[in-house]
Parts: C-alpha cells; structure tokens; sequence
C-alpha cells in the first residue's frame, strides 16, 4: 500500500511556541483602525523571517493609525508562483486587560473581554508556520502575507487596499469556525439598503389632523416584506430601524435599513428590489415617500472543485491526518473582496467559536493544526507546481 506523504514542514511547527505567541498577539489591544500596536509588533517581527515588508494607505481613508500590510519572502525556487497568505490585523472589540484561560485543551478569555482568536490565531499560525519552513529546510516557493486593517466593519481595509503592492495572485484566508480541514469555496454576493420612510411631522395635540406618521408607513411596509431564509440561496434582514424624537411628536421620518446576502446575483438583486417596492407601496398608500438608497458590500466567489488551490488544500490536510471537507457560507471575509479585485482565493477554517462575544474560545488542537496545515500548504503547492512544470 502506498504510504501519503507526510508533511515534513508541519513535523517543524512548535506547538508551545505556536500557542505562546498566539498569547502574546490576542494581548496586544488593536481593535479596527487602531492597529499600530500589532503593525509595530510586525514590523520587527518579519524582517526577522525574511520578509521585506511595507504598507498601503488604505487608511486615509477611513481615519485608521496604518495601512495594509504587504510582507513579501523570496523562496528557494523562484520558478514557483508566489502563495499569499491574508487574514486581518483588528479585532471587533478592544482587549486591553485580555487574562487567557486554558481549560481541558481550550483558550478562552476570563470572560470580560473577547479573545481575538478572530483572527489572531491565523496571524499566529503563518508566522509559525514559516518559522516550520526555515527550519525544515524544504524547498518552497515564495510567500507573501497581505494582512489587512479595519476588516471588521465590513472589509474597509481590503476594500480599500492597493493591490498593486501584491506580488501573488492566488493564496488562502483562515478565518472560519469550522475546524481545520474545513475548505470553502462560495462565499455570498451582499449588499445594504437604506429606506428613508417620509410622511409628515405634527403635534399630537395641537396640529394631529395634519400628522402623518412614518413609523406606522414603516411597520406596513415591513408586515408585507418578505425576510429572513428567503431560500436555500438567499438571506435577508432589517437590522436598523431609527425614527422619532419627542413621545408627543407625529414622526415625520425615519430610517429603516438591512442586508441582503446571497450566492446569487440575481436573487440579490430580486430581493432587494422586492424590499424597495413593498416599501414604496406602502408609502404610496398612505401619503408618504420613500427615498432608496443602495450600497454594494462587496461580491460573491466560486472557486471550483478541481482547481489548484482546492487540490493542493485536500492534499496539504491529509498530509497532516485532518480530514478536507469542501463546503459554501452565507458569512463574508476578505477573501470576498480579494477575489473581486483579481487575487484567487479561498476561506479555510480554523476552528474558532463563539466570536465577537466573551465566550470566545480556540482549541489548542485547532490553532496547532492551522499552524501545521500553513506549513503543509507552502510545501504542497511547491510540489504540485515542480509537477506540472
């Protein structure tokens, strides 16, 4: 019987030393655009690896203290098509005061904050990952990390990242729930649309006949939208409603905003105008108007089955004895925002739970693996390349 190749990279990653240093990252307080303190942690710690690093101005943009980070480390064969690695430098809340918690083989926080395992624990994870490789000794192409800022609130930093810095044009993203080996390769199309309900302002005492009131305009118009699992494709939400100032005043607008997530294009569109137009009915109907706004969040992707990446992910697993498993989420991460501006790529789980709560937690066997399944990686896609050259 012939035996799979094990991955003599992974054999290198230290878990001790993996598990001390993702400590030592989810402590370092950088919450979306305050990421100095983890890019000055960077900035010495990669040249140390090899990496020539520099920064975007994706910042200006939006008030942040840095830009993007685009690390670049020459391979021992420069013949092989450079790999990047991308996850993001902010966590959604602070953790200043962070005190880590191990309990039967998992990470948690003490409870009263978060732990950033979202996604520290990939930052983590890459940097003992080709720490494995220096020390293996295996051959390997280049590799780049293009860590981003501000992804949080809704992928800011990738979306306004300088992609002319990037040097590689396939790689992959750790940041998923499920454990490692999970592969996925559809992610949703999402947008946002506001509805500025208008009717007229009045004194429920003084002047009421001439009321019109647009948070009831408003509630008729929700009562008839469709919402929720809209099909096995296709998510949609009202998550801002907002209106009034005095309990004696008649509101004369209010906001009403929501999402739409889908895998489709289509049905994206389907819905978000169905949402419009039983809004606008509503408004019509009893004397009011509606103002529209929609605001693209970003696009979907579909890498598929066969192609490089997916293989080289299936192999790179088992060769670590985890499990691949292809699967699609409804969720968004900057491998949507990657994809749509040319840099193929694909979401790999790492294991992290309850996230943007203090229950989160990591297991340690979870952020091993992301290590070793990074090292795997590297070494698999320089032996799938030597193949096909």
């Amino acid at each position: 019987m012939k035996m799979k190749h094990v991955s003599n990279a992974a054999e290198h990653v230290n878990a001790e030393r993996l598990q001390d240093l993702f400590l030592d990252l989810a402590k370092i307080n950088a919450p979306s655009t305050k990421e100095k303190l983890v890019a000055d942690y960077l900035k010495k710690a990669l040249p140390e690896l090899g990496f020539i690093i520099e920064f975007d101005e994706a910042n200006k943009n939006f008030g942040g203290e840095v830009g993007n980070l685009i690390a670049f480390r020459e391979g021992t064969d420069p013949s092989i098509p450079p790999l990047f690695f991308s996850t993001h430098m902010d966590t959604v809340l602070p953790t200043e005061g962070l005190k880590p918690v191990i309990k039967d083989g998992v990470i948690y926080s003490d409870g009263t904050t978060i732990l950033g395992a979202d996604d520290r624990a990939a930052l983590a994870a890459y940097l003992e990952a080709v720490r494995a490789i220096i020390e293996s000794g295996v051959p390997h192409g280049p590799i780049e990390f293009i860590l981003t800022v501000n992804e949080q609130p809704g992928l800011v930093g990738a979306t306004y990242m300088d992609y002319n810095k990037a040097k590689s044009k396939t790689g992959y993203i750790f940041d998923s729930s499920g454990d490692v080996g999970q592969i996925i390769l559809k992610g949703p199309y999402s947008s946002r649309i506001w509805m500025e309900v208008e009717g007229n302002a009045a004194h429920i005492a003084l002047n009421a006949e001439e009321g019109n009131n647009a948070i009831l305009i408003a509630a008729e118009g929700l009562s008839n939208m469709r919402l929720g699992t809209i099909d096995e494709e296709t998510l949609a939400n009202i998550g801002i409603i907002n209106g009034g100032n005095l309990t004696s005043i008649i509101p004369g607008s209010m906001t009403v905003a929501g999402e739409v997530r889908s895998f489709s294009k289509e049905k994206l569109d389907q819905q978000l105008k169905h949402m419009e137009e039983v809004m606008q009915q509503a408004a019509e109907k009893n004397g009011g108007k509606v103002n529209v706004r929609m605001e693209k969040k970003y696009s979907g992707f579909d890498i598929p089955k066969d192609d490089m990446l997916v293989k080289t992910a299936e192999t790179a697993a088992q060769s670590i004895k985890v499990n691949p498993y292809l699967t699609e989420t409804l969720g968004g991460a900057d491998t949507n925002v990657l994809n749509e501006n040319g840099l193929i790529c694909l979401t790999l789980g790492l294991g992290f739970q309850n996230i943007h709560s203090f229950r989160e937690s990591i297991s340690i066997e979870n952020l091993i693996n992301t290590g070793r399944l990074t090292a795997a990686l590297i070494e698999q896609w320089y032996v799938n390349h030597k193949k096909h050259s």
